[in-house]
């Protein structure tokens, strides 16, 4: 067993880390009002980030989901909100369309995704159904050369910077999993309307969308039948990429409380120096080691897409783990870490999103229960060829 990153892969840390230690990092307390970072995703773009997960042939890198998982976690040490809008650059949205668009789509979009210009948005989610996805009710009807879109998607992201939506529907009213699909809406569409609008605790806006008999073309209903399958094959990445922030978060929180730790003292000694703050430090550095390595063994398991019940585990992890660690870090602070003069308040506000989407922790818990419950071998760990 070989746990080194490549050269290659330490080099493009290296990277990333000093473009976003250098301007990212300066920058990050202005996005909490919902600005988005084009700044930001434009000095990425200049690095080859944002087409990283753009084939070869179309631009980009096209390199692993580790390679991409690695890249999100360094940026988010510094900033959830350029985190998530890396995101659909690196994740579901572009891999679907690399695999599923037409040619000439993907043409089109992908020299915009490679330059930082071209922001995509996914639309699943709806009022009544966020997990339970083959209950979705948005419906798509075939007329004649065109496709119809009515519904409603709601908890959008990058809605007002989105050039390209891609919407998961029902189509024909199939119903169940089998009638799931997918359609690709270019922004302003008649008929695409924003009918809402939430500032979230992390910074960023989520929005609702109502499709009010939107018509595409018929080559836009990129996935016609059986999507729900190719969906969720396609977001296992993403549930490599969302606890990739997760732990991100907790790094960058862990060392502003290690640096708060030596800097601080408190009757005559540094606050570090004491072992109930000492242990506080340990735990939490355990917590952060142990979700690097089921992350990363999730990440590096894709052929093209991550393991499912590794990548779920690994979401389940990295997520709840962020969440404590972000919480010490404010608790190493003291008063300070409540306030927004330092950062890590910021970082527990990002790292409570991690367990809501991409599938809830709930949920993910069960899905990974039932495996065990199906496939667990009778002669345990070993003989299931896994380290």
């Amino acid at each position: 067993m070989d746990f080194e990153l490549s050269q290659e892969q330490k080099a493009m840390v290296a990277t990333v880390r000093a473009v976003a230690q250098d301007r990212i990092k300066p920058r990050a307390m202005k996005f909490l009002d919902g600005t988005f970072p084009w700044e930001n995703l434009k000095d990425l773009a200049g690095i080859g980030i944002t087409g990283m997960a753009v084939p070869e042939e179309y631009g980009g890198l096209g390199l692993s989901v580790l390679d991409t998982a690695l890249v999100v976690e360094e940026v988010a040490k510094v900033c959830y909100t350029t985190a998530m809008a890396l995101m659909p650059q690196l994740g579901v949205q572009t891999r679907i369309l690399s695999q599923y668009a037409p040619e000439e789509m993907k043409r089109r979009i992908f020299d915009g995704v490679v330059r930082g210009e071209y922001v995509l948005a996914v639309c699943m989610t709806e009022p009544h159904a966020g997990t339970d996805i083959p209950n979705l009710r948005t419906n798509t009807e075939i007329r004649g050369d065109r496709a119809v879109i009515n519904g409603v998607k709601t908890l959008i992201s990058k809605v007002d910077e989105a050039q390209l939506f891609v919407v998961f529907t029902r189509v024909g009213k199939v119903p169940g999993r089998e009638g799931i699909g997918c359609v690709l809406v270019d922004r302003d569409t008649p008929g695409m309307l924003r009918t809402g609008r939430y500032h979230t605790m992390g910074g960023e806006y989520l929005f609702e969308l109502t499709f009010e008999n939107v018509e595409v073309p018929l080559e836009n209903l990129v996935i016609k039948e059986d999507g729900l399958k190719k969906l969720m094959n396609a977001f296992n990445t993403q549930r490599c990429l969302n606890p990739s922030i997760s732990l991100g978060l907790a790094e960058g929180a862990f060392e502003e409380a290690v640096k708060y730790a030596r800097d601080r003292t408190a009757f005559n000694r540094r606050i570090g120096d004491f072992q109930g703050m000492r242990w506080k430090l340990a735990e939490m550095y355990r917590d952060i080691e142990v979700g690097r390595s089921i992350l990363y063994r999730a990440a590096a398991s894709a052929n093209p897409y991550p393991d499912p019940q590794l990548a779920a585990l690994a979401k389940m992890y990295c997520n709840e783990m962020a969440i404590r660690v972000t919480s010490e870090a404010i608790q190493v602070h003291g008063g300070y870490g409540f306030t927004d003069e330092f950062p890590v308040s910021r970082f527990y506000r990002g790292a409570r999103y991690g367990t809501l989407g991409g599938g809830t922790t709930e949920t993910l818990k069960d899905l990974v229960g039932k495996k065990v419950m199906a496939d667990f071998p009778a002669d345990g760990f070993l003989g299931m060829g896994l380290f």
